[in-house]
């Protein structure tokens, strides 16, 4: 069958226009039918600030935090010394300022123990060690000898008095204070009768006194006597004996003065000090405040050359006054 082909494209190009009208019509009719559906809300929720971007070199990422952290101050937070083991190092304290010493002064002027200190409880090892040399050194002058060669080299002769030993000495002073009998026939034979001035020795507490002192004394004693024009008896040396052993000796010589060099009682600072005890005519029965004394003469007290031209003085007012220790200070006035 042949169709009229410029029927066909009337009947197709009349569809085609029909066919997009109609395509036309339901487009407006949806648009318009469309309700509009939010599934978000355009309002901000919350409280949200605003966070300003800082500038940054172009391509470095930046990470922000969404919670707060305590902060840390790095700072304050050092690590311990340790030693090459691990362990920690001890504390290392500062050291102390030196203290001023305030008893500096104060030793000048004495030898006597003055701020030595201490350890804890204990006195220190040098103060301890220096107090143990000190008193050996006052036994060692109790117990010792006068050396012979010293009284012979003095012309002193030696008796002795009714002391036996030392430990005798020490227990019964009594007897220190009296003459033997063998003592007093020696004397009595050897030396001058009724001199102005007699002069004595004896070891007393401290032969080291009389090894250190003696010859000093004795010496300077002698000469100033003799430029005073005083009269000098025997000189001898009494072993063991005690102050008051002049008072026999008064009896048996009759001197006007007795002048006795006595090792004095040995202390913890000197053990050489030597005394020069002076009395006007003693006799049995003379009293302690008629004798007078000048003590401390050793190297560190009085000087002996010096102590001997003093006694010289001494001796001089006594005779002059005719009166010692106390009685002369009244004399004196």
């Amino acid at each position: 069958m042949n169709l009229n082909e410029e029927l066909i494209q009337q009947i197709t190009k009349m569809v085609v226009e029909k066919l997009e009208a109609a395509s036309g019509n339901q487009t407006v009719q949806r648009n318009s039918d469309e309700q509009k559906v939010e599934l978000f809300s355009q309002q901000p929720i919350g409280h949200l600030n605003a966070e300003t971007v800082k500038k940054s070199p172009s391509g470095l990422v930046t990470f922000h935090s969404t919670a707060e952290e305590p902060k840390r101050n790095i700072a304050t937070v050092k690590p311990k010394p340790t030693t090459a083991y691990g362990n920690p190092k001890p504390k290392v304290e500062p050291e102390a300022e030196p203290v001023e010493d305030k008893w500096a002064e104060y030793r000048k002027k004495t030898p006597a123990r003055v701020g030595v200190g201490r350890a804890g409880s204990r006195p220190k090892t040098k103060t301890w060690l220096q107090f143990r040399l000190d008193h050996a050194a006052a036994v060692d002058a109790v117990y010792g000898e006068v050396p012979d060669d010293l009284l012979e080299q003095l012309g002193l002769f030696q008796v002795q008095s009714k002391v036996v030993d030392k430990e005798e000495y020490i227990r019964r002073p009594d007897l220190g204070r009296k003459l033997s009998d063998e003592a007093k026939s020696v004397i009595q034979e050897r030396c001058k009768k009724s001199p102005v001035v007699q002069i004595v020795a004896s070891n007393g507490l401290s032969a080291k006194a009389i090894e250190e002192n003696l010859e000093d004394v004795y010496l300077s004693l002698e000469q100033s006597l003799n430029n005073l024009n005083i009269e000098m008896g025997t000189t001898f040396y009494v072993d063991k004996g005690r102050v008051a052993v002049m008072d026999d000796i008064g009896e048996l010589l009759q001197p006007d003065v007795v002048v006795m060099l006595i090792g004095e009682r040995p202390g913890l600072v000197s053990a050489e000090s030597l005394s020069a005890y002076m009395c006007y005519k003693p006799r049995h029965g003379t009293i302690e405040a008629d004798r007078m004394v000048i003590s401390n003469i050793h190297k560190g007290g009085i000087p002996p050359v010096e102590a001997g031209a003093f006694l010289g003085t001494i001796i001089q007012k006594i005779l002059k006054y005719e009166a010692s220790g106390v009685s002369l200070v009244q004399k004196e006035g």
